[in-house]
């Protein structure tokens, strides 16, 4: 993670500036919460009409690195999200 100012550079399209939306990420130039988007995806709505969604505002290059690193997260931290243990 690059570090700009008091922002953070999450990648291409993704910050978290604590600025801007109480630092949650979101996409570059905008108050879009990738949260937000993400759970546009889970929905299964499409991408492009997630874009139209957000008057173009963000772009399906942006939505694949949010799947990208809400993967990456959930990867990193998938200890956390254990709803029982599984007997031996």
């Amino acid at each position: 993670m690059k570090r700009i100012g008091d922002a953070h550079d999450l990648g291409r399209h993704i910050v978290a500036d604590p600025k801007i939306c109480h630092g949650k990420p979101t996409f570059r130039g905008t108050r879009i919460f990738v949260s937000d988007v993400l759970e546009q995806v889970a929905s299964g709505m499409d991408w492009e009409t997630i874009v139209e969604e957000w008057d173009n505002h963000i772009t399906q290059d942006a939505i694949r690195e949010a799947v990208v690193l809400a993967s990456q997260a959930l990867l990193k931290h998938v200890d956390e999200f254990v709803l029982r243990q599984k007997a031996a």
